[in-house]
């Protein structure tokens, strides 16, 4: 297996844990919380931030654990990554996110896809991205000389704060949202909303890639983590 096979089958894997993460506590939240969504919130981002700085510490050695394009694309127009590998890191991306979506569900016993019908749109929200996602590049790019562990637990600290800072509860990932948009759940939103949420992420890490060439910080790569 060729090292780019090996590394868009970790991204895959990690991405898809990651949605199986963020869609299982959701759903474990919001059963036990008996109605309060405050709590079910607080269970759904301390289990995202957590399983996502783990998953980044088994993954960073294979493909610098990126489980998000736009992170992939930053680093490849920063000659980190290989503009040839983009694609199967896209792929692998997008397509794990969604087979982590049916695998949560099929824990909890629900249909392996269902679109959302939770609204998530309006000017706040789609502020809260670019929000969100410029921070999450910055936090990365910040910590990446200091190596994976640093980064793990800056980035798991960063996004669990993010879901109670942000009113959009910090997507800040493309892959996440088109993945999302297929479990009528508690982490759902809706078809409809997800190309806001898309568009104001693009943004943000664009905003947040020109923030860290004017800095001269370290930025996303390919063994970034």
């Amino acid at each position: 297996m060729t090292v780019a096979c090996r590394a868009g089958v970790a991204e895959a894997i990690g991405t898809a844990l990651l949605l199986a993460v963020i869609v299982g506590s959701g759903i474990m939240g919001e059963r036990l919380a008996d109605g309060n969504v405050a709590i079910a919130l607080l269970a759904n981002s301390l289990a995202t931030g957590f399983g996502l700085a783990a998953l980044i510490l088994v993954f960073a050695p294979v493909s610098g654990a990126h489980f998000n394009p736009l992170v992939t694309m930053l680093a490849a127009a920063r000659k980190e990554l290989p503009w040839r590998a983009v694609p199967v890191y896209l792929l692998a991306q997008f397509a794990g996110a969604l087979l982590g979506v049916a695998a949560a569900h099929a824990m909890f016993g629900e249909a392996l896809f269902a679109f959302s019908t939770k609204v998530r749109a309006g000017p706040a929200q789609w502020w809260s991205e670019v929000v969100a996602t410029f921070g999450l590049i910055l936090v990365i790019a910040g910590c990446a000389r200091h190596g994976a562990k640093t980064v793990a637990a800056a980035v798991g600290a960063y996004i669990a704060a993010a879901y109670w800072f942000t009113a959009s509860t910090s997507f800040a990932n493309p892959a996440v949202t088109i993945a999302r948009a297929a479990t009528d759940t508690f982490s759902g939103i809706r078809p409809d909303d997800a190309p806001g949420f898309i568009v104001a992420q693009i943004l943000g890490a664009g905003l947040a890639a020109l923030t860290v060439r004017w800095l001269g910080a370290a930025g996303p790569g390919r063994n970034g983590y």
